[in-house]
Order: C-alpha cells, then structure tokens, then sequence
C-alpha cells in the first residue's frame, strides 16, 4: 500500500459511513468498516463482505463498531450511553465486542476500534474496573492476532495517555479524530495529536467548528466539510507527516440522514487530501 492512501467510513447496514457504491464510485481504495449487525458477524457475513470488497478493489484496514443503546444527542447523554464506560452494560458490551473481533480475524482484518466512552476519573472503583475489562478484552483482540485502537474526543490527550499506560496492553493504540476534540471541546486538535502522536496508527479525517467558548464540552461543537472547519487540515496532514504516520486518511462525514450532501461531501474531501497530500509528500 502507498503512503496515506485515501480511505472513507462506510457501513454495510449500520451506522453512519457511507455504502459500497459510494466508496466505488468515488474510486476510494481502503475503509474503516462499521462492523455488520450482530446476526451478520459469522462466517457468511464474512464472506459476502469479502467478495463485494474483492470485486470492488477495496480493503478494511479497520473494524469499527458501537453498541445498541448509544447515543450522541447531548454530551450527556453521549456520557452515559456511549462505550465500556456505562457500568451496567459494561461486561456485556465487552463480552459482544468480541464478535466484533471475531468477525474482523474471519475477513482479515488485524485492527479493531470503538469509542470506549467518558473515562472516569482515575482511581475511582469505576475506572479501577473499566481497566480490568478492557484489559480482558484486549487479550482477547490479541489472542485473535489483532490491535485495539480508542478513538479519540472523549477525554483529553492527558487523560487517554494515563488511561492507556494503566491498562499497560502491547496491542491498544489511537484512533486519531481531530474533529472531535473540537466537537467534545476537550482540547486544540494538533496539541493533542502531537501529545499522543507515538501511540495513533489510525486516523479519520473530519473537521468541525468549536462551540462559543462558554458552553465548550457541554454543548457540542458543530461538524462541517472537510477544510471548513477549525481543525486546519494542511497542519494536520503535516504534524501527521513529521510524527512518521504512514497510514490511511480516512475521510468520516457524519450526515447519513442527507445522503446525497454525505457523498458530495466526501467527494470534495477526496479532493482536498489529494491535493494536500502531493503538496507535503
């Protein structure tokens, strides 16, 4: 694979990313894939993946997926629902991200990632289990010969890097989304990214603009096209660059409600990161 090939999120039959014919249409070679629905993570899931992928030329370098009952509607409520981090469903959203896991050795596929959540603050009973769990789990994402990468937005750089140190895992790494620090308002996008930078080997490209100051990381940001927004793509592609990242520019737009915008969208993204990138490289 060349450097920073172009990716995009897509989704079989859940959650946001785009479809098939999208990533095809806009010749988009690698993609982050929204894990299938429960009853479809077995082998003929598999399979129907890996021929439609095969026919179309197009690789998942990623296996993403959430969990039922989550919600973004508030930071709130993205707090209480979202991730490992809600107590009650904890063990068993666990013990179902294993069949994402499972379905991602059965297409071959080495990484695997999820929004883990709000992580608690250190050294409560919360945080002490949230450790253990995610510790359990990725022995089992290693055992299946894989990687686990945190996406990022929900806690600041600081607090993801003590988190990540106290699993103490060889195999958990960063999903690096830039957009979200500014959607969550937990901290400047390239700060961030050059704190953490020795752990991302996996990033999504998505810009956003901050909430006024006042209400920052209690009410959202807002997401807008690629190069819109206060990201600032060209230094992000470039600290990307001098922290030796190689991988794929994974494009998300989040508008699955308005499809036609969501593709027109990617398409001018795939245009800006072309250009960016014969620019830096």
């Amino acid at each position: 694979m060349s450097q920073w090939p172009i990716g995009v999120f897509m989704s079989v039959d859940e959650g946001l990313g785009v479809h098939l014919d999208v990533v095809q249409e806009l010749g988009i070679p690698t993609v982050h894939l929204h894990a299938p629905s429960l009853d479809k993570r077995n082998e003929a899931g598999a399979k129907d993946w890996l021929e439609k992928s095969q026919a179309a030329g197009i690789e998942a370098t990623v296996v993403f997926s959430g969990f039922a009952g989550e919600t973004y509607e508030s930071i709130q409520r993205t707090a209480e629902t979202v991730g490992l981090v809600p107590e009650a469903l904890r063990d068993q959203r666990a013990a179902e991200y294993r069949s994402v896991s499972d379905f991602a050795k059965l297409i071959g596929c080495p990484i695997v990632a999820l929004h883990i959540g709000f992580v608690p603050e250190r050294n409560s009973d919360s945080y002490k289990n949230l450790i253990e769990v995610t510790q359990s789990l990725l022995d089992y994402v290693k055992n299946n010969g894989q990687n686990l990468h945190l996406e990022t937005g929900q806690e600041s750089a600081d607090h993801l890097l003590e988190f990540i140190a106290d699993v103490d895992r060889d195999n958990l790494f960063i999903n690096f989304d830039p957009a979200n620090m500014i959607l969550y308002g937990t901290g400047d996008p390239i700060e961030a990214l050059k704190k953490v930078g020795h752990l991302v080997r996996s990033i999504h490209c998505k810009d956003a603009i901050w909430a006024p100051e006042g209400v920052r990381g209690t009410e959202w940001g807002a997401e807008v096209p690629l190069g819109e927004g206060d990201v600032g793509m060209e230094t992000y592609l470039r600290t990307l660059k001098e922290l030796g990242y190689d991988g794929p520019l994974t494009i998300e737009r989040e508008i699955a409600h308005d499809r036609e915008r969501q593709k027109a969208d990617i398409g001018k993204a795939v245009s800006l990161l072309t250009d960016l990138r014969s620019q830096i490289l």
